[in-house]
């Protein structure tokens, strides 16, 4: 007689009885979940499974469709695999990359072809639909390293090979879908058939990668132009491959070889010549348009306070005088701060900002007029003034960084002939490999997490707690007015997660597995595994890396 277990399902807040090694695939068959999404995976005891995960002992499961965060991100794993192995069926000679987020969905290349036709990108999609009505099993396997480097080596995968041999162990997981093979450091639906929307079209010189919204999983999520986000990508995804780090294998090469010291110093370089260049663009904007005030704007851990300095030094050296205001000192009296749907003060709404006296101070200043600028307490939650008034001369210019700054609605009353706007963001340009993407939302994580840690005070499990919430606050609040940027700048240092990881590894570790925010530590964990170690002691203190790991000469 095969013995039961009993197990709990969170869904339901019920108990159930099932035979040992039964699957998650097969409890959601056994309950009533309504009529909802597919389901997709599935927490259990806090650890993120697929559904092919065989029960051996009493569990807790949370099962999850692709309203959820992480569901999303199993949905978007299985849809690249699918695409992948499209693009191998019909290209076999070319090589596939996911290069980036953009547009709400994902840009593709395939190398060697810049010129695909409607009628090629047609026929992927045919190819994608014929894979998903195949309802093909995805299966995960745990071989030797040597066999799994044997499969890659017949489908031509030398960027997987790359991560093998830097990070070499006895075994590795592979995911196999008939003939094609991948690595991902996530989650994946059991078979192609669980994917059930999604478009491609052609994208500059590749693809667009369409996908459903998560609030609304029927629907596909709009293409918004981002030109200007594109670029920015670009940019950087030409410059890494110019240095030879375009994925984690070619950088753990660089760090075997020796040649750490010389990626900071030359990933450094490339950010100082930015910030020059951008300070040029601010002295132009001044001598030819009269721009007085430069606006900063970015998601979190963006380094956007860092930045401020560093580009205050450029301007300084052209003979401007940077004056910073900080939008954190317009915030109306706490009893007056609207509050969110959860009754909680929304101190990133657009309300929580005193913007007439905002406006009405940036006018008299611009007119040069002595301004006695406010001061707020967060203490008592009221506002207090400076003793010192404030007022420019002739070369000053005002440097104000704040996640509305690129909202025309915070200084509607100024002249925008008088602005210069900036979006700062830590775009991800390096990769695992040339379909399983870094998100750029991991990298700034990472970045929180630790800058949390040992300058707020603030442990893993509660960065984690609040990050979905500080995501719907960027989503709300900044990317939709990203695009209004004169210049975009990426903060991002291709090396910096193999110097983050030393600093964070401990933190992620200390999160208890009674938590649900244990499964995103136990993510994170996998992920960090892949990057071999950098000494920070060749950071500058003037990287904006310092930010975040301690060691700055910039007081913030």
């Amino acid at each position: 007689m095969t013995p039961v277990i009993k197990i709990i399902c969170e869904n339901t807040g019920s108990e159930i009885a099932v035979n040992i090694g039964t699957s998650l695939l097969d409890v959601v068959k056994m309950i009533q979940l309504g009529d909802q999404n597919p389901i997709l995976a599935a927490y259990v005891d806090n650890r993120i499974k697929e559904l092919n995960y065989k029960i051996f002992k009493p569990i807790s499961v949370r099962f999850i469709d692709i309203t959820h965060f992480e569901g999303t991100r199993v949905y978007q794993r299985t849809l690249f695999f699918i695409m992948h192995k499209a693009v191998h069926d019909l290209y076999p000679e070319n090589s596939f990359s996911i290069r980036h987020s953009v547009s709400k969905g994902f840009y593709c290349e395939i190398d060697g072809r810049d010129e695909l036709s409607n009628d090629e990108i047609e026929n992927i999609k045919l190819r994608m639909k014929d894979i998903i009505a195949a309802d093909i099993p995805i299966v995960r396997e745990h071989l030797l390293a040597t066999e799994v480097e044997e499969i890659y080596s017949k489908l031509g995968f030398e960027d997987k090979i790359a991560l093998l041999h830097t990070r070499p162990r006895l075994f590795a997981d592979v995911y196999r879908m008939a003939d094609m093979a991948g690595y991902f450091y996530g989650a994946l639906a059991p078979s192609t058939g669980y994917i059930h929307l999604f478009d491609i079209s052609r994208y500059y010189n590749g693809i667009h990668l369409a996908i459903p919204q998560r609030t609304n999983p029927s629907q596909l999520e709009s293409i918004v132009p981002q030109d200007k986000m594109f670029d920015i990508f670009s940019e950087y995804k030409d410059w890494v491959e110019v240095m030879g780090v375009q994925n984690i294998g070619s950088l753990n090469t660089k760090i075997l070889n020796g040649e750490s010291g010389e990626l900071i110093k030359i990933a450094e370089a490339f950010h100082e010549k930015k910030f020059g260049a951008i300070a040029d663009a601010i002295y132009d904007a001044n001598v030819s348009r009269g721009a007085r005030i430069v606006l900063i704007s970015g998601p979190s851990s963006s380094g956007k306070t860092t930045f401020a300095q560093r580009l205050g030094i450029q301007l300084r050296i052209l003979g401007l005088r940077p004056v910073t205001i900080s939008l954190d000192d317009y915030f109306v009296n706490r009893a007056d701060t609207p509050r969110d749907e959860s009754g909680d003060y929304d101190f990133e709404a657009l309300e929580a900002i005193d913007i007439a006296l905002f406006n009405e101070q940036l006018n008299q200043l611009l007119k040069g007029e002595s301004v006695q600028v406010p001061k707020f307490n967060f203490i008592t939650g009221l506002r207090e003034w400076h003793e010192q008034p404030l007022q420019l001369d002739e070369r000053s210019i005002l440097v104000i960084e704040g996640i509305h700054g690129l909202n025309p609605k915070l200084t509607a009353d100024v002249d925008d002939q008088m602005k210069f706007k900036i979006y700062i963001s830590a775009l991800t340009s390096i990769s695992m490999d040339n379909v399983s993407r870094i998100a750029t939302t991991d990298n700034r994580l990472i970045r929180r997490i630790t800058r949390d840690y040992y300058t707020r005070g603030a442990n893993a499990e509660a960065t984690i707690k609040r990050w979905q919430s500080v995501r719907r606050g960027e989503d709300k609040h900044i990317f939709p007015y990203q695009e209004n940027a004169d210049v975009m700048f990426n903060s991002s240092l291709f090396y910096e997660i193999s110097v983050l990881r030393q600093f964070i590894e401990p933190k992620l570790r200390e999160v208890p597995n009674t938590v649900p925010e244990f499964s995103e530590a136990k993510r994170l964990l996998k992920f960090l595994d892949n990057f071999l170690p950098i000494d920070p002691a060749e950071i500058p203190p003037t990287s904006i890396l310092r930010e975040f790991i301690g060691g700055s000469s910039f007081k913030y």
